[in-house]
């Protein structure tokens, strides 16, 4: 039996100082009286955290409120300025590197194409390494101030010494994607948090804390882009399975020996809902030859064709379909569609999603699920990604340096 490992007052206390922290993130401003009525500590512990805290710089005061027969309460909140995180989102076609302050307000974006070099895991990492400098540079912040960086990518990340990251779709099998961005920072800020984990995970964290997920625990997050993902948070936790690959709902299987997909199966979900695959067959069926994705989807959802109209069924009854697998398999209480595709789509043709749904799923389950369209918009990657190094923040009390 493993020896366990003896709790030391230092461990204590950065306990005490994450509880306090995260209920002021989520929940501030709140008095020193509130924090210690909802998270059970003394008030002699709040005092002193909170003190820490302010010192620190990750706390500040917030005004004040009226207490019954009292001095005045004085609120605290956290510090949107005390640091920032960057967050990187890598999609099929592009790069997108942000910069936000604690609260994620957006300060800086960097848009990189990925042009003639695909997925390419040298040319991914060149756009990253200089997206850094570019929106650190374009909010005029000072680059000591940034407490990770976190990056959301496709595929399965192994979680190990290192990220790892597996992705059949572009071709990367065994990637370390975190050791090449170490390697390629040098010797700058050897002690920078960085994060690496699927897109999808990323967006569900997002949304569960920001979101349409928000006050809810268990939920599943679709992300449907050029392909198709999915993060099932189950009490508030994304579920990632035995090996890490769990939320690959876009290669689970929605026509037996159906249309070839990108993995090397046929009939994947992906393969019928996802931007790539839709916009292949509405071109071989007469549809523009455009090679921006996101304005020929949305002219296949407005086009009046028959042709048109007949994809569209599709895509209504194999995306229900597939939201009624997830529905039967969880019972979730909320179904988040969130990804540029899944908000164009949702955006027009919701109402026939949610009926397809209803028409697949047990009715019992599906009583119980809301359905709706993300709530951070089409970049929420990237947000989510910018919430890896905020949860490791929070997580350790608000000292971002050490062992992950």
């Amino acid at each position: 039996m493993p020896e366990r490992r003896r709790r030391t007052v230092r461990d204590l206390r950065r306990t005490n100082r994450s509880v306090l922290l995260r209920r002021l993130y989520f929940d501030g401003p709140l008095s020193r009286q509130d924090l210690a009525r909802e998270t059970g500590l003394s008030p002699a512990s709040v005092s002193n955290v909170v003190s820490e805290l302010i010192e620190a710089g990750l706390v500040v005061e917030a005004g004040s409120v009226e207490s019954d027969g009292g001095r005045p309460r004085v609120l605290l909140k956290t510090a949107a300025g005390y640091g920032h995180l960057v967050g990187v989102d890598v999609g099929e076609t592009r790069v997108m590197v942000e910069l936000f302050d604690l609260e994620l307000t957006q300060l800086a974006k960097a848009d990189l194409p990925l042009g003639d070099g695909g997925h390419d895991e040298r040319a991914v990492v060149r756009h990253i390494l200089d997206g850094l400098p570019a929106v650190i540079e374009g909010a005029s912040v000072d680059p000591a101030s940034i407490i990770g960086v976190g990056v959301g990518v496709p595929g399965v990340i192994e979680h190990g010494p290192e990220a790892v990251v597996h992705c059949q779709t572009i071709g990367w099998d065994g990637v370390p994607l975190e050791r090449m961005l170490r390697e390629g920072m040098g010797g700058r800020r050897p002690d920078l948090p960085l994060f690496v984990d699927n897109g999808a995970t990323s967006l569900g964290q997002a949304e569960m804390w920001f979101g349409a997920g928000r006050g809810h625990r268990n939920a599943v997050i679709a992300l449907i882009g050029s392909g198709v993902g999915a993060a099932v948070m189950i009490d508030g936790s994304p579920y990632r399975g035995a090996a890490g690959s769990a939320g690959e709902w876009g290669h689970t299987t929605s026509r037996v020996g159906g249309a070839p997909c990108r993995c090397g199966s046929r009939g994947c979900l992906e393969s019928y809902v996802g931007a790539t695959a839709l916009l292949e067959r509405y071109r071989a069926a007469g549809g523009p030859a455009g090679t921006d994705e996101e304005a020929a989807l949305a002219g296949l959802l407005a086009d009046p064709s028959d042709t048109a109209a007949a994809l569209r069924d599709e895509i209504a009854e194999h995306l229900g379909a597939g939201i009624a697998d997830l529905v039967n398999l969880f019972s979730p209480e909320k179904i988040i569609i969130g990804g540029w595709a899944g908000l164009l789509i949702g955006g027009r043709m919701l109402d026939r999603v949610v009926a397809a749904t209803a028409a697949y799923a047990l009715r019992q389950p599906f009583a119980q699920t809301a359905i709706e369209l993300c709530h951070l918009g089409p970049e929420a990657v990237a947000v989510g990604a910018a919430t890896l190094p905020l949860a490791h923040l929070l997580d350790r009390g608000g000292d971002p340096a050490g062992a992950r």
